[in-house]
């Protein structure tokens, strides 16, 4: 037993956290979408919301002045907003019935999914209202799902910029909403000191994972790698429709 956990359960958590993490690394995004359902099998889904949080501050860290130089600079005007808004997240993550955060979790993962299944827009540049509700879903969801992912995706790829940019710009907003989501979850006392340290045991098989997936990704197709980003969000939506009917 360790941290009250039986030593099978934290290796499938390793497992699962290298997993991920080689999805974050090859797509930019997809960490807590595989993450937070897996380790929520085995600690409470509060506790996997705020565990997923703290691994995607301390692998943003990794790297993180060269992907902020690559990024669009709406990444920081989203990731700014997004920060304002994580905690209140948070507080609504632990004051929703489990039933009701289902609901919306599935709801915003499949619209997000459906908006990646549009065309692309040649030329379009978001505007001040878009990009500050992109950030501010991005940070409620954060709080809520650990999932900041469903509204920042489609922001980036139905533009026809580079998947580099795209990407580096995701990772940067990323970043962000984990700082602010781990400062806030340790402000108001919803995270705890045993959290920080199942973090700090799942980092090795994280770091691991995101550099296997970042050199995978410079070895993918711009096609491919679109098509990979779909299929995440795809799976992101169906997981969401099966917790939501799944009983309690």
């Amino acid at each position: 037993m360790l941290l009250g956990l039986p030593l099978l359960s934290l290796g499938l958590c390793a497992l699962a956290a290298f997993v991920a993490a080689f999805v974050r690394g090859l797509a930019g995004f997809g960490m807590a979408i595989l993450l937070v359902p897996l380790i929520g099998l085995v600690i409470s889904p509060g506790e996997a919301v705020v565990v997923s949080n703290m691994l995607g501050l301390l692998i943003g860290l990794v790297g993180a002045r060269k992907v902020w130089n690559a990024g669009e600079k709406s990444a920081g005007v989203i990731g700014g907003t997004a920060m304002l808004l994580t905690p209140v997240g948070l507080l609504v993550l632990f004051a929703t019935p489990p039933g009701l955060a289902r609901v919306l979790i599935a709801g915003v993962a499949i619209a997000a999914f459906a908006l990646v299944l549009l065309p692309a827009k040649p030329g379009h540049a978001p505007g001040a209202v878009e990009t500050g509700l992109t950030g501010a879903a991005a940070g409620l969801l954060t709080g809520f799902a650990g999932m900041p992912g469903p509204p920042v995706v489609p922001y980036y790829l139905r533009r026809p910029i580079p998947r580099e940019v795209a990407r580096a710009s995701m990772l940067t907003v990323f970043l962000l909403t984990s700082i602010a989501s781990t400062v806030a979850a340790l402000a108001l006392g919803l995270a705890s000191w045993r959290d920080a340290l199942f973090a700090a045991l799942l980092f090795g098989p994280v770091l691991a994972g995101n550099h296997l997936g970042s050199m995978a990704f410079g070895k993918v197709s711009d096609a491919a790698w679109r098509g990979f980003v779909g299929f995440l969000l795809a799976m992101s939506a169906l997981m969401a429709v099966v917790r939501l009917i799944t009983p309690n």
